[in-house]
Order: structure tokens, then sequence, then C-alpha cells
């Protein structure tokens, strides 16, 4: 993880809708390679940020630089240098696994020949050769996602937003997901995660909660988890959210 190059940055990022404030001048930044956790109770306001940060919903006010471009005047460019994947899942059921691949390629710019040697890699490395010319339809829930992940990086952007990846999935599909984001961090992806799974949350770098809008808490699992006084991330959860059930 290159921690001198930051591709995020947000400087008290805030939402209104009308007197409800959605996010509060959220303040943070990540880390090239980073695998950063983004969490928070349903309606804390991560899904408003994250499309915040993706371009796609202009600020009320504050600032961020994603990818190095300015999320007020640049989103053209932020667009470009993202992957996106959201527990809906982002692919095509209707169009067979090399028609996705060949599709997206052709969304995010590359090449025939890119494509080419991109989808030869991606269904090697997925194990999906013999499945190529299947409808995506046809798949588990579990490949599906898999597959998903490695089309939204199939351009090798420089961020990667997943909203809430593993919904749904098995334990053993979890692990192997996140081996897949393991790989694209090394290989210098910056990883930005919404999960509601806290055993997922300790394969982060670092966390941040938000509560009620506002960034409660920003570290790494193991210091959080120190400064909370216990042993698990659904224990520093569980304090935050009953601190803020009580006003604290």
């Amino acid at each position: 993880m290159a921690a001198d190059e930051k591709v995020i940055v947000a400087d008290k990022l805030t939402k209104r809708f009308g007197d409800f404030i959605a996010t509060n001048e959220i303040t943070f930044e990540v880390s090239k390679g980073e695998i950063f956790g983004f969490l928070g109770a349903n309606g804390a306001g991560k899904t408003t940020a994250m499309r915040m940060l993706c371009g796609l919903s202009a600020p009320t006010s504050g600032n961020a630089q994603i990818a190095g471009y300015d999320i007020y005047s640049q989103t053209e460019l932020i667009k470009k240098n993202i992957g996106y994947m959201s527990q809906k899942f982002s692919l095509y059921e209707n169009l067979t696994i090399l028609e996705n691949i060949e599709f997206f390629g052709g969304i995010y710019g590359l090449t025939d020949q890119q494509i080419k040697v991109k989808t030869e890699e991606l269904v090697n490395r997925l194990g999906l050769k013999s499945e190529a010319k299947k409808l995506v339809g046809s798949l588990p829930l579990g490949w599906k996602q898999k597959l998903s992940f490695s089309v939204a990086v199939l351009h090798e952007p420089k961020i990667v937003f997943l909203d809430e990846p593993t919904g749904g999935v098995d334990p053993v599909t979890r692990r192997q997901f996140w081996d897949l984001i393991y790989e694209a961090a090394d290989r210098g992806i910056t990883i930005f995660v919404t999960t509601h799974y806290m055993d997922e949350a300790e394969y982060c770098n670092r966390i941040s909660i938000m509560v009620d809008g506002r960034l409660e808490v920003l570290d790494t699992p193991a210091n959080l988890k120190r400064s909370f006084g216990v042993g698990t991330m659904d224990e520093v959860f569980y304090q935050l959210a009953r601190s803020a059930k009580r006003g604290d």
C-alpha cells in the first residue's frame, strides 16, 4: 500500500435534502492500494456518501478529489477512473459471460485486442473457460458476484467502489471473493467497500463507521478494538450504536 499517494480526499463533505442532513461534514483520506471499509447502519449516510464520491450526486458543500479529479467539475473523468459493483449484481443476466466482458470492456474504452487479452485472463483466473458461453443468469450467485467484481476492475481503475458486494452468498464464497479483493489491492487498485458483515471489516486496512450522517470513528480494526476495549468489530459497532441511541 502506497501510503503517500492519496486517491480519495474528502473535506467536510456534506449533503442536505431540505432540512435533513444525510452526510454531515465528513472528512477522510484513502491511500492507493488501501482496502477501506465504510461501515454504518441503514440510514447512516453510506450510500449518499458513496454516490457523491462516484460523481453521481453533487455535494451541498465541502470538497473532494477522487483519483485526482474534482468532485464538482470533473465527474466524467472520475467515472472513467473508477469501478463500481453493488449487491444487486451489475451484469446483464441475458448475455453470456463472454458477451458481458466484451460489452463492459467496450464501455470502459478498451481496444479489441485489450478486451481479447483481458477476457482470456479473466475466464482462466476464475476457472470459467468451459462456462464462458453460458448465460450469466444461469450461474450460482457466488460466481455471479466474483465475475461482477472481475469485470468492475477489468480496466484497472484507480478505485473500485463495492456496495455490500457479498450479501447473500455463503461464507466460503465470501472468503474467495475477498481473495480477489486482495489481488486487486496488490495491483494498486484502491478498494472502497461497504459491508454489514463485521468479520469482513476485519479484512480491511482501515475502517470508518458512519452514525447519523457523521463519521464517528476511523482507524485500523486492531486499534478500534483496543480503544473500545473489546475483542471483535461486532462489539465496536454495538457500542457505537448504543452510544448514539443514548445521545452520548
